[in-house]
């Protein structure tokens, strides 16, 4: 990699920025004070900038079981805190959520610093699947549950939509305790789908992405970075 690019990705320089800095000598490599931009920095080089070690974050791809009062966004708010914010770790303003939840869904958060895997996980035209668990405020009969699971197969029509959703999944674990698996990603949709149904969520989690399921061992507020495998997934 050349220097230039070395010096914005490891202290988010401009490129101008990290060429004047070259070009003054505050990098060395292996000692070396460089000064040319063009400079092909070896692979496990020591890169210093200004008598300071520095060194490629690289791209993150990272699984977090996101607490229930915590925003998907980068910065904190008045009344709520950011996932990012939850996480030590270099270069958090790097990151971005792929595949926000509400500030009261709890589950499975997928955060990464790389821009066209992300679009892979959020976009409509991938059809990603996502389970939910929902519980809800009333409790729904048998065969009650046989009508909403058969609405939800055919799509409902939403408040304000001019289509339904897409063909669902609906499954019910208790009486108050439904599973629901979307390919979409409309505002609020658990929630209004549920709505539509007559019925309210007190309580919503993200349990799936995909193939990618929460590690049963993260708890609320704690993270892990994905394997290569849970990476090319998506």
């Amino acid at each position: 990699m050349r220097l230039d690019k070395y010096a914005c990705e490891a202290v988010d320089l401009t490129r101008s920025e990290a060429k004047k800095a070259i070009s003054r000598g505050s990098f060395t490599v292996n000692g070396e004070v460089i000064k040319s931009p063009a400079f092909k920095v070896p692979q496990d080089a020591c890169v210093e900038y200004l008598e300071q070690e520095v060194e490629l974050v690289g791209t993150r791809y990272i699984m977090m079981h996101k607490p229930v009062d915590t925003l998907c966004t980068t910065s904190d708010t008045e009344l709520y805190e950011s996932v990012i914010s939850l996480m030590d770790i270099e270069k958090p303003e790097r990151l971005h959520v792929a595949g926000r939840l509400d500030v009261d869904t709890t589950g499975l958060l997928l955060i990464t610093d790389d821009g066209k895997w992300s679009h892979r996980v959020t976009s409509p035209n991938y059809h990603c699947k996502k389970v939910y668990i929902a519980q809800l405020a009333d409790a729904v009969e048998p065969a009650e549950q046989a009508i909403m699971i058969e609405q939800v197969a055919q799509g409902i029509m939403l408040k304000n939509e001019d289509k339904p959703t897409l063909p669902a999944h609906l499954s019910f674990s208790t009486d108050n305790c439904a599973q629901l698996t979307i390919s979409e990603g409309r505002y609020h949709q658990v929630k209004r789908m549920f709505a539509a149904l007559g019925n309210k969520v007190v309580s919503l989690h993200r349990q799936k992405i995909g193939h990618l399921e929460i590690d049963s061992d993260l708890e609320p507020c704690e993270w892990r970075y994905l394997t290569a495998e849970e990476v090319a997934l998506f």
